[in-house]
């Protein structure tokens, strides 16, 4: 996958030697809200809370009851843009065997977010992503690991929401690790504006 700053600079170079403001990229998305675009360059607050989500790598599960976001998000140049500003993470537990969780905090923020299309679907693709998680407990053997990568996550037009799989992984290309070891994100996100979008759907195409 591309990264999203080579993406817009084409676009970028295309509008400067066609003089127009069509990209030949594929997979192009703007927000929408309630149905109309959001004009160029102006920023709204998205918002949301999973209520549970859960990261799962060899064969233990972190899970975290209260997963919160906050999200700024524009459009440019036909392109939808974001950042994810905030992540904080609350009520984490594992399966991992005599471990608990002591902390867990997402890192160098804020990460870039943005919508693509793949094969006909939208997905919101997270880049930079970086959770530093704490393991504790006299017979634990994890001690602090740190989940990086990029994650897609399906979205959903008609209730707003985005949704991390195994399934969306796939689709988008994109992949968490914990070193060399693969983790597998599951949680579905509710989409909500918090500006002068306020109440309206959150979509993205």
């Amino acid at each position: 996958m591309r990264s999203r700053k080579m993406i817009l600079l084409s676009a970028v170079l295309v509008v400067l030697a066609l003089g127009a403001v069509e990209s030949s990229t594929a997979g192009a998305s703007e927000w929408h809200f309630g149905g109309t675009t959001l004009p160029e360059f102006t920023e709204e607050t998205v918002v949301g809370a999973a209520f549970s989500s859960s990261l799962k790598s060899g064969g233990a599960s972190t899970t975290c009851e209260h997963f919160l976001y906050n999200m700024e998000v524009w459009n440019w140049f036909g392109f939808g843009e974001g950042v994810v500003n905030e992540l904080p993470l609350y009520g984490c537990t594992t399966t991992a065997p005599n471990c608990t969780v002591s902390a867990i905090e997402a890192e160098e923020l804020p990460w870039s977010a943005y919508p693509e299309t793949f094969a006909g679907k939208q997905y919101l693709i997270l880049e930079g992503i970086k959770v530093k998680i704490v393991y504790s407990g006299a017979s634990c053997t994890l001690g602090t690991v740190h989940v990086t990568g990029t994650a897609g996550g399906l979205i959903n037009n008609s209730n707003s929401t985005a949704t991390f799989s195994k399934t969306s992984f796939e689709a988008t290309g994109t992949s968490l690790k914990i070193g060399a070891t693969p983790v597998e994100w599951v949680g579905e996100f509710p989409m909500e504006a918090f500006k002068a979008s306020r109440e309206k759907a959150v979509e993205a195409y």
